[in-house]
């Protein structure tokens, strides 16, 4: 994970009144969510239940700043065992749709934090387990859903092109339900390297697509897999399918041709870890 352990921590964990808590738009570190106001550079909104109780428990996020309705607070301090990490401010329902967006599921909470620096690629595969790639899914959502799966399965990192990939942002942290705390989301500028230097690790590159065969998780039983998954509609791009040790695909009913990327990762994951 972020290799960082600073920590910003209030004075105490009690409430502020919300006449304190000015959460101002500012220019986003990266593009923002979509519908929510943006945050200071490098910086991120997080809002929901699972998403801001994990950032507060993650030592390697610094907090800045945590907005709470009352009925909010009862139920995060319920949930946090070491007390608030940082001084939480009272806020109103309104207050808070203002700030995440109209259609943001916030539950009453919103908490700005510095965004992760996630641990290089070396780093990462010193633990065991398959490594995800992501060849240009751009849908904060589907990004966030695959990670939550990435933690469910043992799936070590999630790997995706900096450019044509979402941002850390509250849509992205929600969807992840927590694991964007727990599974790197690491970056990387060229994913042709990046996959050659998998294999260079040691792990088969398995690119899951159309046109091969049934991805079976047995037969992977005494090797280490990178699986990599493509954009909706698009797929694998043709670089990227070349770099791929093999192509292989679901096994699933003819009545349907194919799965959203966030549930393909999910049961492709699930095939690999239920023969570990």
């Amino acid at each position: 994970m972020n290799m960082r352990t600073s920590r910003r921590r209030g004075a105490s964990p009690g409430a502020h009144s919300a006449s304190s808590a000015r959460a101002t738009p500012e220019r986003g570190g990266r593009r923002g969510g979509r519908g929510a106001a943006s945050a200071p550079a490098g910086t991120c909104w997080l809002y929901g239940l699972h998403a801001v109780h994990a950032a507060l428990e993650n030592p390697a996020r610094r907090l800045r700043q945590l907005l709470v309705t009352a009925e909010a607070q009862e139920t995060l301090a319920a949930k946090l065992e070491g007390g608030f990490p940082i001084q939480a401010v009272r806020a109103e329902r309104a207050q808070l749709d203002a700030l995440c967006g109209a259609d943001a599921v916030h539950q009453g909470m919103a908490l700005l934090a510095d965004m992760l620096n996630p641990p290089d690629l070396d780093t990462v595969l010193e633990q065991p387990g398959p490594v995800l790639v992501l060849d240009q899914v751009t849908d904060p959502r589907n990004v966030g859903a695959i990670l939550r799966s990435a933690a469910a399965f043992g799936a070590v990192a999630v790997v995706m092109q900096d450019r044509n990939a979402p941002d850390e942002t509250g849509t992205l942290a929600r969807a992840a339900s927590g694991a964007l705390e727990v599974v790197p989301l690491i970056r990387v500028v060229n994913l042709s390297r990046v996959l050659d230097a998998l294999k260079a690790r040691g792990l088969w590159v398995v690119g899951l697509d159309a046109g091969g065969g049934i991805l079976d998780g047995a037969a992977f039983h005494q090797r280490r897999v990178a699986l990599v998954l493509g954009a909706e509609g698009a797929g694998l791009r043709r670089l990227t399918r070349e770099h791929c040790d093999e192509i292989a695909g679901l096994a699933m009913s003819s009545q349907m041709e194919s799965l959203n990327v966030s549930n393909a990762a999910a049961v492709a994951l699930y095939e690999m870890f239920r023969h570990r």
